[in-house]
C-alpha cells in the first residue's frame, strides 16, 4: 500500500473532487441510464462542505476525497472517491478505518448510499456496513458502533 494521509479540505478543493467524482461515478451511471457529465459535477459543487470533507493525498499529491456529515443521530459518510489508480490499493479501507475509529470512539452510527451495483458496496460490507434500504438507483447502508 502507498502512503496516503487526509488533510481537512478547502474551498479550493472543489473542482478537482468534482472531477474525480465525475471520473469514479461515469460507469455506474452510465449503467443506471443516468450519467449527464455537467449533472455530476454540478451535484458535487452544491453539496461541497469542505468543514466536513477530506482531501486523500498519495505521496502529497490529491488522490481523492472523503466527507462524514453530522447529523442528528448518525454521521453520513458522503463523497468518498478514489483515483482509479488507486482502486484495490488498500488506501480506501485505510482511510474507511480511520474514519470509522472515529465515530466508534463516540458511539456514532455511519449511513451511506452507494449506486446499485457498484463495487464500493462491497467495500462497506467489509468494514460492517449493512442494507437498510434500497430504491432502483442507491442501495442505503448503516453501520451501528461495536457495543
Amino acid at each position: 500500500m502507498e502512503s496516503w494521509e487526509l488533510r481537512p479540505a478547502s474551498a479550493t478543493d472543489v473542482e478537482a473532487v468534482a472531477e474525480l467524482r465525475a471520473v469514479v461515478l461515469r460507469s455506474d451511471l452510465e449503467r443506471l441510464g443516468r450519467y449527464d457529465a455537467r449533472r455530476v459535477r454540478q451535484r458535487l459543487r452544491d453539496g461541497f462542505d469542505p468543514d466536513h470533507t477530506w482531501v486523500i493525498e498519495v505521496d502529497g499529491a490529491f488522490a481523492g476525497c472523503v466527507a462524514l456529515r453530522p447529523a442528528e443521530d448518525c454521521h453520513w459518510l458522503e463523497h468518498f472517491y478514489l483515483a482509479p489508480r488507486l482502486q484495490g490499493s488498500g488506501i480506501g479501507s485505510g482511510v474507511l478505518r480511520e474514519l470509522l475509529g472515529r465515530c466508534d470512539r463516540h458511539a456514532v452510527p455511519v449511513r451511506l448510499n452507494v449506486l446499485r451495483g457498484s463495487p464500493a458496496r462491497r467495500l462497506y460490507e467489509r468494514h460492517g456496513f449493512r442494507v437498510q434500504a434500497e430504491d432502483p438507483v442507491d442501495v442505503f447502508m448503516v453501520r451501528e458502533p461495536p457495543r
